[in-house]
């Protein structure tokens, strides 16, 4: 893209695309996304509400926004939105309490109770808007869903008794992949694959390997239909380097708050990367610095093999004329 857009006009779906391959644009992709708290508790709500935002933004692709403990509420876990600046919902009632408690962890449908809504939303999304926009469903990996089945307690436990915490892994692997192909059968056009523990904030390399990677990748080869698969590294010290060689076709993380840096990271990883925008300054930040921000994350690449985005989810309370000032950067 150096000296000015030369290429002719693209759809989202062949800008994306030509985005992973590290191929010219005619534009950087840019998307952000933000939860919408009790708006996202059905399918219609959430589809609704997800295609308002589109609407309001023309994005390159969007990440659907299913609330952060969607994976959890089929084994009883309950919740309640309490005001969190990022939208996210409180658990108030948490499955797994004991160690033992993880035995209770058993198979649960894709096509049934919360799981059903978040596909079918994938499925009116992507349908409302004839298949257009890249609609990347959200999924959570293995170990994460444990985290928040257990208020974080499964870190104990697979130290006390790792094989009753393999065991209830496994199953959660399972409905993760059946969540994860009727998405994509049902109209998603990827994934959002996000791990929130591969970070040495929380447990070691070795840990991860065993814990993590281990149910991660039967995940993501059941993505095998994805055509964009984009994996969210979340936190801070993030194990980067064990998670860039992970078969997706970008990457994610909080490069405006931990390293790598954008550019360092696709430089080490060959993947596309996607942010540039400090997702949480981004509610308090003018529209010209966040703008600012949008143009160094395509300098820093000089335009190919990224796409500008979020970190992470911004807070419900960023302004629209900050998302608009990040869109408008992008495609001036």
């Amino acid at each position: 893209m150096e000296g000015g857009p030369t290429v002719t006009a693209m759809t989202r779906w062949e800008r994306v695309e030509a985005a992973l391959a590290g191929r010219e644009v005619d534009r950087v992709p840019v998307s952000l996304w933000r939860h919408f708290p009790n708006q996202d508790q059905s399918a219609e709500a959430l589809a609704d509400v997800t295609l308002a935002w589109q609407n309001r933004f023309d994005f390159d692709f969007i990440k659907l926004m299913p609330p952060g403990d969607y994976a959890t509420i089929d084994w009883g876990a309950e919740s309640e939105y309490q005001g969190a600046p990022g939208g996210t919902r409180q658990t108030t009632r948490f499955p797994v309490v004991e160690l033992d408690d993880w035995r209770r962890i058993t198979p649960v449908a894709p096509d049934q109770g919360m799981n059903r809504e978040v596909v079918e939303a994938a499925r009116l999304v992507n349908e409302r808007l004839g298949g257009e926009v890249p609609v990347l469903q959200t999924i959570f990996s293995p170990l994460t869903v444990a985290m928040k089945l257990s208020d974080g307690k499964v870190l104990a436990h697979l130290r006390e008794r790792p094989d009753v915490v393999h065991a209830a892994l496994a199953v959660i692997t399972e409905v993760t992949r059946g969540v994860l192909t009727a998405s994509l059968e049902r109209g998603a056009g990827g994934i959002f694959f996000a791990t929130q523990c591969a970070t040495t904030d929380l447990m070691t390399v070795e840990e991860y390997r065993e814990f993590g990677v281990r149910y991660d990748l039967p995940v993501l080869e059941a993505a095998a239909g994805s055509r964009f698969t984009l994996l969210h590294l979340h936190g801070t010290n993030i194990m980067f380097d064990e998670l860039k060689t992970y078969p997706v076709h970008a990457l994610n993380w909080h490069d405006r708050r931990t390293s790598p840096s954008l550019a360092e990271g696709e430089r080490a990883s060959g993947h596309c990367v996607v942010g540039g925008i400090d997702e949480k300054g981004i509610v308090d930040t003018t529209p010209d610095a966040a703008a600012a921000q949008a143009r160094d994350a395509i300098a820093a690449l000089t335009g190919r093999h990224v796409m500008v985005a979020p970190g992470c989810v911004i807070p419900v309370a960023t302004p629209e004329a900050t998302i608009q000032a990040v869109v408008d950067a992008v495609r001036q």
